[in-house]
């Protein structure tokens, strides 16, 4: 049996620390990065008044998915549609045609862009993902890198058409899920607020971020565009729903248990491995040792070993290795002999008078 679980005990803790080293180095890369099969549909809710209105409630929603056909390895390219309208019954549907007088739309738009699946910046060439009408960005857009870190980023803005700084201002738990606070200051910036309007732009944005995964948890903004004449255009608070904060924490506590549990991963392994050889070599050596010990018989001359190198004093005798191998000779030194006696080939001695005496016996003792 230990001849078996000693090599077997090497072979897996091999295996196991090879897997760590993977684990450790390799997969990490490949996991952390945004997923291509994206499909999601945020919503927000708040009040606004919009071209001098009175305010009302408002429901606005953002649905995004990602090509799979324009993404490849390294990027991931999205289409975002979005959508803003009055919600004064509380029955606002994700969003509604911008036909007829009566229609409860505010605006609605769409974005396509493409970031890169590890820093979740926006890529330099869009135009390369999505197409000749690509329309610069840059920043991140849709969500913060794995591993977010406590330091301003840049982050897209679609009215200024820039990134913009999103800062570092604390850390916050939101319904048992430790996220970091960032935020956005916009103030009195040029801006077209509207389709071929000038006027300025302010915007204060608050997000609390996943550090883990870097997914948007929460989102609250008050915006105001202004337009030259000092009316406003439009007025907005606007808050992620309830529902949705709670759907994004059950999502980011799942992917962050996955990705938690791989990078325990390696060092659970690696514990393992490193067990495992420790015993493998306890046992391979054990091993070793009770080959080397050899049983002892019994004779009239002494003892010999049984099946290990047999020495007989004053000889020079072939051995029988342990191990196989070809014959080995053990020399002893001579001792000293009797006057007249003679050692004969067979390592036994002849005395002066004839007497045989084997090994063992002193000879010079009369």
């Amino acid at each position: 049996m230990r001849k078996i679980l000693g090599p077997l005990l090497l072979g897996v803790g091999g295996f196991l620390l090879t897997t760590a080293l993977l684990v450790l180095l390799w997969v990490p890369g490949q996991v952390k990065k945004t997923p291509l099969n994206v499909n999601s549909l945020t919503t927000l809710t708040g009040e606004a008044s919009y071209l001098g209105s009175d305010r009302a409630p408002v429901k606005a929603t953002s649905h995004t998915v990602t090509d799979g056909d324009a993404s490849t390895g390294g990027t991931a390219v999205f289409q975002t549609f979005t959508c803003l309208m009055w919600n004064k019954d509380g029955n606002a549907p994700d969003c509604v045609s911008a036909e007829g007088e009566d229609s409860i739309l505010i605006n609605a738009g769409t974005d396509n862009f493409a970031t890169n699946r590890k820093t979740a910046l926006a890529e330099d060439d869009q135009a390369k993902y999505v197409g000749a009408n690509a329309s610069p960005h840059s920043g991140l857009i849709n969500k913060f890198p794995f591993d977010v870190e406590k330091k301003t980023y840049p982050f897209w803005d679609g009215i200024l058409k820039d990134a913009v700084d999103a800062a570092f201002v604390g850390e916050e738990e939101v319904n048992g899920l430790k996220t970091y606070k960032f935020n956005i200051n916009v103030v009195d910036r040029p801006a077209e607020i509207a389709s071929g309007v000038q006027g300025k732009y302010s915007d204060d944005k608050t997000m609390w971020i996943d550090p883990l995964t870097g997914s948007i948890i929460k989102q609250a903004e008050k915006q105001v565009r202004v337009l030259p004449d000092g009316s406003a255009a439009l007025d907005m608070d606007l808050a992620f729903t309830d529902a949705q904060v709670q759907a994004n924490v059950d999502d980011a506590k799942t992917n962050g248990g996955k990705l938690g549990l791989v990078g325990k991963l390696p060092w659970i392994a690696g514990v393992l491995g490193l067990l495992s050889l420790g015993l493998g070599i306890l046992l391979g050596r054990g091993r070793d040792e009770a080959v080397a010990t050899t049983d002892v018989k019994t004779t009239e001359a002494g003892s010999k070993p049984v099946g290990a190198t047999t020495v007989r004093a004053g000889a020079d005798e072939p051995t029988k290795p342990l191990f196989g191998g070809t014959d080995a000779t053990v020399r002893r030194p001579d001792i000293d002999l009797p006057e007249g006696a003679v050692r004969l080939p067979d390592g036994t001695v002849r005395l002066a008078d004839g007497t045989i005496r084997r090994p063992g016996i002193d000879l010079t003792k009369e």
